[in-house]
């Protein structure tokens, strides 16, 4: 039997949640108890392993950038803070961000910004491009952005499984139920109920429920406008070899990146063909045969003759509101912790947001 009361309560322990008991546990200046409510242990459905588990610092803000380069950071560090067997196979391939006339603009004006937060960003001209990857088709690009260091791919599973345990090595209490209610009593959180009938009591709530975050919320009588968006991904063999393939980004939105001896590759949907995606996980192959391919047969030539293997779908915790993250206290209602509405940056800003809201109970 679960105990019945714990300093912090974390809905959700998936990497984020994870990240935050993390670093709440291997934080000198915490000694509460802390309790991690997860709907699906396996974590067949998260966000966290249903990604392309991807990791760049080309963003439009400066948050985003400290954010994923704290992560790359700690990535990079793993051995220091969890062993020497400590291994997610990060490949540092670069992500390269294709440009049209029409993005240019915007292109130069997120390289001045990533250049500020010292991110290592080249700017390629088409014929650059044409040097490093003579593979890939130049038609119709202005330019292009490549993170040289700092961006690239992992194991999601790795990741989320040390984290996991190394916050359970250290107390953390993981708890396999779902929160069907929250209890409030005027600008406090009080606890939560779990569909097994238990209550547990809490001084802090920390929701970090993904794409269901905002129905947990609502749960509190608290509007955040989160909900999930399904995401669909393409596993695909190709026969010609393309050396130093980097994630790319084309100027369609097709985005395709290497995935051992394979590819793995997607696009998000146009906003009026993206719904709510309540329990949704069917891969829609069409997505694939009438949008990837043909972008991805005009970009990279070779690709004409690529071979569909198999795929999935996943869910963002899509901010409905910015696409960028909610983290940090409610206005009014103080010991409620948000860590949400990464809307497919999640797992890359996990121990950034770990450490933040740690830091933010702790400090």
């Amino acid at each position: 039997m679960t105990q019945t009361n714990y300093d912090v309560v974390i809905v959700g322990g998936a990497a984020v949640g994870s990240a935050i008991a993390y670093f709440l546990t291997h934080d000198l200046g915490f000694g509460g108890t802390i309790a991690v409510i997860e709907r699906d242990p396996s974590y067949t459905h998260a966000s966290t392993t249903l990604s392309a588990a991807s990791i760049r610092q080309q963003f439009s803000t400066p948050e985003n950038i400290r954010m994923s380069t704290f992560g790359v950071t700690f990535i990079k560090g793993l051995r220091e803070r969890f062993g020497a067997d400590a291994d997610i196979g990060f490949r540092e391939g670069g992500y390269l961000l294709l440009a049209s006339e029409a993005g240019a603009v915007i292109a130069y004006e997120n390289h001045d910004v990533q250049i500020k937060e010292k991110a290592d960003i080249a700017l390629l001209r088409p014929e650059e491009i044409t040097q490093r990857f003579p593979w890939l088709n130049t038609d119709g690009v202005v330019l292009g952005t490549f993170g040289r260091t700092g961006e690239g791919w992992f194991d999601s599973h790795a990741l989320l499984t040390l984290l996991r345990q190394a916050a359970r090595a250290r107390g953390a209490h993981y708890v396999h139920d779902e929160v069907t209610a929250l209890s409030r009593t005027g600008e406090r959180m009080t606890g939560v109920t779990l569909r097994s009938g238990q209550s547990i009591g809490c001084g802090t709530l920390v929701i970090a429920a993904g794409p269901q975050a905002g129905d947990v919320a609502a749960m509190a009588g608290v509007a955040l406008p989160v909900e999930p968006r399904k995401r669909c991904v393409f596993v695909v063999n190709c026969r010609t070899p393309l050396p130093r393939m980097p994630l790319i980004v084309d100027t369609s939105g097709v985005w395709i990146r290497p995935e051992g001896q394979t590819f793995i590759c997607g696009i998000s949907p146009e906003a009026a063909n993206d719904p709510r995606a309540d329990g949704d996980f069917t891969l829609d192959e069409s997505i694939f045969h009438d949008v990837v391919w043909p972008a991805l047969a005009e970009r990279i030539p070779a690709m004409e003759a690529i071979k569909l293997m198999r795929g999935w779908a996943g869910h963002y915790d899509y901010n409905t509101l910015d696409q960028n993250s909610v983290i940090g206290p409610h206005p009014q209602i103080g010991d409620l912790l948000f860590a949400n509405g990464f809307s497919g940056h999640g797992l890359q800003q996990a121990p950034a947001t770990g450490r933040a809201i740690a830091e933010l109970i702790t400090h």
